[in-house]
């Protein structure tokens, strides 16, 4: 492995979210690999980041492309396609949309670490109703994204090989690709928490603030309930839920780690109202101990073990949130047990898996794909 010369691609580096503390466990994990990307917020990067060598498209000098970066989603490809081929032994692609158009060399052996096949490309309706509001302009973008969508099928099939964040992306690669793939789930730091099996008045939203989260879920079962819920992150759509809020439900807005840490440790549990592929806060939450109250579907099925770590409803409908938080009040929880669950998603289990999935890959390649040659 050590002789194994690797490089990091990764869509964006803009928002400093989950994918972007996998590309952090990566860089650490492999220190002499470049992180090749379109776009760089410096002033919002990961601290582990900091030290890696990046390389930026020609789409780093955009006007305004850190704060409006999804109004250029039609030049991310053309960004990634300018590049000269990757040329390593390894070339690791992070991504929930354009980095696989990357180009590559013939003897690179090409993993993509996949977050999900791009929402805006195979489930538009789902995920722009909640971007564009313009009905002319709607109409143009989904002529964009049907194109779009046939070259993002081409360009997966390029690929050596998936792995899924999760089974239910894993189906949806199988779905959008006709590619199978392996389930690697992704870091989470949960030695940074403790637990604490103490509880304030809150329960806690943390995530960022857009609509297919459906944040807005959770404000109206805690509307219903009248019990405190705060809500931590920031988003476009922080506005309009503003709005519908009752007395009981406090915005406090973006939060530093060390914020979070303290109103996780310090909340009755977490609310995970939406479907996500996977799922950081959950782990997280666990991991001091803490119960989770989410929708039973997609990434919460896989992190949270019902009547144990959490409670999952079933119905999409504040109602049937506002049920399960009663449902959760009157259990009474293990944390060290919570904490267990939450250790298998673990930072060194991650990359003890990447690690021998790569020493896998590398060693059956056919010989052509050897190289050994610098990046």
């Amino acid at each position: 492995m050590n002789s194994v010369r690797l490089a990091i691609v990764h869509d964006y580096l803009i928002q400093m979210g989950g994918a972007e503390r996998v590309v952090a466990a990566m860089a650490e994990a492999f220190p002499n690999a470049p992180i090749i990307t379109s776009v760089t917020d410096r002033n919002r990067l990961l601290p582990e980041l900091s030290g890696s060598e990046i390389r930026n498209t020609w789409m780093d000098g955009l006007p305004g492309v850190r704060k409006h970066f999804k109004k250029y989603f039609m030049l991310f490809p053309v960004a990634f396609r300018s590049l000269g081929p990757v040329d390593a032994d390894v070339t690791w692609i992070s991504s929930s949309g354009f980095a696989k158009w990357i180009r590559l060399s013939r003897k690179t052996t090409s993993i993509c670490y996949c977050y999900t096949p791009p929402r805006f490309l195979w489930d538009p309706d789902s995920y722009l109703r909640y971007e564009i509001e313009n009905a002319a302009l709607l109409a143009i973008v989904r002529q964009c994204v049907s194109l779009l969508r046939t070259s993002d099928h081409r360009c997966a099939q390029k690929i050596d090989h998936f792995i899924a964040i999760s089974h239910c992306v894993q189906e949806r690669i199988r779905r959008c690709y006709q590619r199978d793939s392996q389930v690697i789930y992704p870091p989470v730091d949960v030695q940074r928490f403790a637990i604490n099996t103490e509880a304030n008045d809150y329960y806690l939203v943390l995530s960022r603030l857009v609509g297919y989260k459906r944040i807005d879920r959770a404000v109206q079962a805690f509307n219903l309930l009248r019990k405190r819920l705060v809500i931590a992150g920031e988003g476009p759509d922080r506005e309009r839920l503003e709005r519908m809020a009752g007395p009981t439900v406090q915005f406090v807005g973006r939060v530093s780690d060390k914020e979070a840490k303290r109103y996780l440790e310090g909340c009755r549990g977490l609310i995970f109202p939406g479907q996500e592929d996977f799922g950081i806060a959950p782990v997280e939450a666990q991991a001091c101990g803490k119960p989770v109250v989410a929708l039973a579907a997609d990434g919460a099925l896989e992190t949270v073990v019902p009547e144990e770590t959490g409670i999952l409803f079933d119905r999409p409908t504040a109602e049937s949130l506002a049920d399960a938080v009663e449902r959760a009040e009157q259990k009474k929880w293990a944390p060290y047990d919570i904490r267990k669950n939450a250790d298998r998603f673990s930072r060194d289990v991650f990359l003890q898996k990447i690690r021998e999935f790569i020493q896998r890959v590398t060693e059956t390649e056919p010989r052509e794909k050897e190289l050994s040659v610098g990046v």
